[in-house]
């Protein structure tokens, strides 16, 4: 049975079906040993739930994608991610017999795990009890009030108010009162009032003495394990959940039993978990790393007993063998690394790809690699991992392979735009084929927006989108481009085909982001703000997973907000969001700091404005120029709020001018906008001028 120690206080059970009379889940937060899993459990009692839907997170599920769900949930329209969560949450509620989903130890949950859960309670019909560790382990008896190391979208449970927050410290005086009044009865009645569990007796029996910690009580009563018992959590702190049967075979016959009845392990299904996270906690920390290769190895050996059972558990056999002696062959793990790079697990797909190309040369996990690397914002990594590939020794297939990587790499990661063009050309001299050369086109077509050439970016994404021959991924770059060109030019007009054309495609990494800014652009200018909200909302809903996504749809809800006017909630957002994009090579990141100094600025935040524009003036260049009048914007918020009028004034008529220098027309009348609110008396005519420009 699960430990529980020493007994969920009433008072947190009622308070929690208070709250989900009102409420349509609830997230328990506490620290170790304040029962949070009993509580849970708890609940589903009082619910009359018999069987709810049980998750429970762990260590080793963390490392992979959807691993705490496993056979859960089926996964299908890898690559594109709204689709992929759409896809595992159908399959779940399908498959749900019950009105109650429980999971368990959340904090523990892989990204994209998190993402899920995050849907559950935004759709989910029934109920969702959701357990989380706050602070370390209990062992003074307070209980901290931050959450560490939390997955973004766990947090955001109750952050964004989908579920209540309830946080459970120890036993109250009353509470222990009763505790220590069981344990004035003879050892075997309060043997029996502790179901039996052995360590939950220790633990009611240390009740009296608060310099006991909870970690010397776990070593404790894991050194007293029966050594079958002890064998079993051994083989679990390697790898958990196993199954039944590998278990036993790894662990012996009878080391399943014995660790369920001392309460070490316990089984859910056909699967063992260990009674609490501390068990296996504490025996890794103490573990040394020779054994722990050697177990891992006779884990490895044991699974590939039998097929893969899910998703999950074919990444997780990947990741394990390669820290252990008996690796799988070079070609799954290089097909491994490539699904988790199209489920977003850009780590994992590091981690395997990384493991692959220790082990021998390959060309796929270079490529790999790299894409794990530079998605992940580390330019310089990736380029070196691309720049030992012998370009001579390609073939054409591989050479395209290799060089749009590399050349968005190098304009984006590690700023180098004119050697990335460079690059580009001189590579498309080398390539035959008209679908090739066209993807080639569409590639330089994004740097030329980027780099506020809006004109020849429009011209050669139009003959890449007329080509027949032109493949998913130049439709991809060509219509995104042209999208959001097409709205900062203010042809309003063109924006929804081309964003339907791009949406269409099957596209790589962030450019969903650019059709999104394409989209809200032209919302705002067309009167719709409330269309352009909603559009924002749906890049914040962690249906597009991890960073630096989430933090690229805060920037489009940001940019909804400071023309909704709410500056201060634009600042809360673009905070933490330009401090993740600035990190990257992106130039979503001098984007948020402008879009960060105008909204402080606004606020009258003139020292937290002076420092977001600076260094927003620092990352800006020719990858981020297309943005350069918001710059200017912010330049002249950030004097306004310094009282000086005139040269505010001059700062957005520059920023006015220079889009309509560049051709951005529909920019130019957000800018002379912007102009009226700054107080010149003479933007209103230029308002009139540059909305008749504009279509």
């Amino acid at each position: 049975m699960p430990i529980r120690w020493p007994l969920a206080p009433r008072q947190s059970l009622d308070s929690a079906i208070e709250l989900l009379a009102a409420h349509s889940g609830v997230a328990i937060l506490g620290a170790d040993g304040t029962g949070k899993t009993t509580l849970a459990e708890q609940i589903a009692d009082r619910l009359g739930e018999k069987n709810p839907v049980r998750v429970i997170a762990t260590a080793t599920q963390a490392a992979v994608p959807f691993g705490a769900f496993g056979s859960l949930v089926e996964v299908t329209e890898v690559g594109k991610p709204a689709a992929l969560i759409r896809s595992a949450l159908d399959s779940l509620l399908a498959q749900a017999d019950s009105t109650l989903i429980v999971v368990d130890d959340a904090h523990l949950l892989d990204p994209l795990s998190a993402t899920l859960v995050y849907q559950l309670a935004r759709e989910a019909p029934g109920r969702l009890v959701v357990t989380v560790r706050t602070g370390g382990p209990l062992s003074s008896g307070a209980l901290p009030s931050a959450v560490a190391a939390l997955p973004s979208a766990v947090s955001a449970l109750w952050d964004d108010g989908l579920l209540a927050r309830l946080e459970i410290g120890p036993l109250d005086e009353a509470e222990t009162r009763a505790v220590l009044s069981a344990l004035d009865e003879p050892r075997e009645d309060a043997y029996q009032r502790s179901g039996g569990n052995p360590l939950e007796l220790r633990m009611l029996m240390q009740t009296r003495s608060a310099a006991t910690s909870l970690e010397a009580l776990v070593d404790a009563y894991v050194a007293g394990l029966p050594s079958p018992a002890r064998t079993a959590l051994t083989y679990l702190a390697v790898h958990e959940p196993l199954s039944q049967v590998d278990l036993s075979a790894l662990a012996g016959g009878d080391a399943v039993d014995q660790a369920q009845i001392t309460g070490a392990a316990v089984l859910f299904g056909s699967m063992v978990y260990a009674g609490h996270p501390l068990f296996i906690e504490r025996l890794a920390r103490a573990a040394d790393p020779a054994d722990v290769r050697r177990l891992r190895t006779e884990v490895v050996t044991q699974l590939d007993t039998r097929p893969c059972r899910d998703l999950a558990d074919l990444l997780g056999r990947a990741v394990l063998a390669t820290d252990s002696d008996a690796p799988e062959p070079v070609d799954d793990v290089v097909a491994a690394a490539q699904q988790a790079l199209r489920l977003g697990d850009l780590r994992v797909a590091e981690r395997l790809a990384d493991s692959a190309l220790q082990r021998c040369e390959r060309f796929d996990a270079r490529l790999a690699l790299s894409y794990a690397l530079a998605w992940q914002g580390r330019g310089r990594e990736a380029d070196s991992v691309l720049g030992a590939v012998d370009a001579e020794a390609l073939t054409e297939a591989q050479l395209m392979a290799w060089a749009l990587p590399r050349a968005a790499n190098q304009f984006w990661m590690l700023s180098e735009p004119e050697r990335a063009t460079a690059f580009l050309q001189n590579t498309r001299k080398r390539i035959s084929t008209a679908a090739d050369r066209l993807t080639l086109d569409a590639l330089s077509a994004t740097f030329a927006m980027n780099a506020g050439n809006l004109a020849r970016s429009v011209q050669i994404a139009a003959e890449v989108l007329a080509a027949p021959e032109a493949e998913d991924m130049a439709v991809a770059w060509a219509a995104s481009a042209a999208a959001l060109c097409s709205a900062r030019m203010g042809r309003f007009d063109q924006v929804g085909a081309l964003v339907d054309r791009a949406l269409g495609a099957e596209h790589p990494g962030l450019l969903r982001f650019t059709v999104g800014l394409a989209q809200t652009t032209t919302l705002l200018m067309t009167g719709q703000p409330e269309r352009a909200h909603e559009t924002a909302r749906q890049f914040t809903d962690f249906a597009e997973l991890a960073q630096p996504g989430r933090s690229i749809g805060e920037v489009l809800m940001a940019q909804v907000l400071i023309a909704q006017g709410d500056p201060a909630g634009a600042a809360r957002l673009l905070g933490p969001a330009a401090a993740t994009l600035e990190r990257t090579g992106y130039s979503w990141g001098p984007l948020s700091l402008m879009y960060l100094a105008s909204a402080l600025a606004q606020q009258g935040e003139i020292a937290e404005s002076a420092k977001a524009l600076s260094r927003a003036e620092s990352k800006h260049g020719t990858k981020s120029a297309l943005f350069a009048p918001e710059l200017g914007v912010a330049r002249a918020w950030q004097l306004a709020a310094m009282e000086d009028t005139d040269a505010s004034i001059d700062a957005v008529r520059e920023a006015a001018r220079g889009a309509e220098r560049s051709g951005q027309l529909g920019v130019a009348l957000w800018a002379w906008n912007e102009a009226v609110r700054l107080g010149d008396t003479r933007a209103a005519a230029e308002v009139e001028r540059a909305r008749q420009a504009v279509r």
